[in-house]
């Protein structure tokens, strides 16, 4: 199923997703699509769900490129509606509870029997099996039982809530985007599709692999925050500065610790009697030096000694500031949709970079339908025009 009427090009061009409207995960993951140039075509509720974060559309960003059909899916028309989208789509985006779309009819069964092609993306907390496939949770718990939010936190302290970035948006959307980018490959080899379950629960555990192998080694085993990297180790931590604002220095190996050193050293700086860093028994020893060293000085006295060399330093920057950062301006790391300024879309490509996404709310769903195919009559009913 091959678009040919697309304008913003990109590595996923032509391809066709329909994505069944949610929160997190799943509209993160048509994002990813849609920013590599897919189309996604999103059924929306008629009436607010009343779940996740409520926000005006143009702050909506994960909503950015698509376009959305408004659909009653306990209607005879909104189904016939669906059904006709998923029918001409190769891949679909779902992320209700284990069961709810058999229910509504739009199951695997039934849309991989009118498209055997498609590529039918679920993604979940739980997964679609196991004792607690059907109970509600959110990001933290997921993290909760895979060990991750343990291994969180400084010493002698209770495990630190992160950003909801682990579980829903890396373990959940963007593994669910590169599953269906897998099984859709698959497809076009074969003409085979295929249900693609992704559990939030799994994928922070495939995220967790680096760290099970450090804990076999005997190198991740001591209590939380005691370790290299938990925030037990003083040169792989965060200093509150002068100004009250904060640096990150990370110097693991020990060639980035001498130029660590040796730049503080050109800074006038006196580290004559330093200890070895990767000695545990020197790290309260160090704490305590770098905690002294770093609030002598404000954080932008700092970017300018260390910044730039290979002393593994970076300024903590709040949201509000990063894109004001001369390397995230020279990379246009972050840039402007409809007025909001937002991450680019990632990854880089160089020979099929996409335009930019349209922002949230873009018209223009009814011809994205049409050009699909979509029964014109069902649109009607729906309140679209077929022309």
């Amino acid at each position: 199923m091959t678009n040919t009427t697309g304008t913003r090009g990109g590595p996923l061009a032509g391809v066709r997703v329909v994505e069944f409207a949610g929160i997190g995960p799943g509209p993160f993951c048509g994002m990813l699509l849609a920013d590599l140039g897919a189309e996604v075509l999103r059924l929306d509720r008629t009436e607010p769900s009343g779940l996740g974060v409520p926000r005006p559309l143009q702050f909506d960003l994960l909503q950015r490129g698509k376009r959305t059909v408004k659909v009653d899916l306990k209607s005879a028309a909104g189904m016939a509606l669906a059904r006709s989208v998923v029918a001409r789509a190769d891949a679909l985006v779902e992320g209700f509870r284990p069961g709810t779309m058999e229910r509504l009819g739009l199951g695997p069964d039934e849309c991989l029997a009118s498209n055997p092609r498609l590529v039918y993306g679920r993604v979940t907390g739980f997964g679609q099996d196991g004792p607690l496939a059907p109970v509600a949770g959110h990001d933290l718990n997921y993290l909760a039982l895979t060990g991750a939010l343990h291994a969180i936190g400084r010493e002698g302290q209770p495990p630190t809530p992160p950003l909801n970035l682990v579980a829903d948006y890396g373990g959940g959307g963007l593994m669910l985007a590169f599953g269906i980018v897998s099984a859709i490959l698959h497809a076009r080899q074969t003409g085979e599709g295929q249900v693609v379950d992704t559990a939030m629960l799994d994928g922070v555990g495939a995220l967790m692999t680096p760290l099970h192998g450090l804990i076999a080694a005997g190198l991740q085993n001591g209590p939380r925050g005691t370790n290299l990297l938990d925030s037990g180790a003083p040169f792989y931590d965060v200093y509150r500065c002068a100004d009250g604002e904060y640096v990150s220095i990370a110097p693991i190996e020990k060639k980035f610790q001498q130029v660590f050193r040796a730049t503080l050293a050109k800074a006038g700086i006196d580290i004559s009697d330093w200890p070895e860093f990767d000695e545990r028994a020197n790290w309260p020893g160090l704490r305590e030096r770098f905690t002294t060293l770093f609030a002598s000085r404000t954080r932008s006295q700092w970017c300018e000694v260390l910044e730039g060399s290979d002393s593994c330093f970076a300024p903590v920057l709040a949201p509000a500031e990063a894109a004001s950062h001369p390397h995230n301006r020279a990379r246009r790391t972050f840039v402007e949709i409809g007025g909001v300024t937002q991450p680019a879309p990632a990854p880089r490509f160089s020979r099929t970079a996409p335009a930019l996404p349209d922002p949230p709310g873009a018209e223009g769903a009814a011809e994205w339908a049409r050009d699909w195919g979509v029964d014109a009559q069902a649109l009607a009913h729906c309140g679209y025009d077929p022309t």
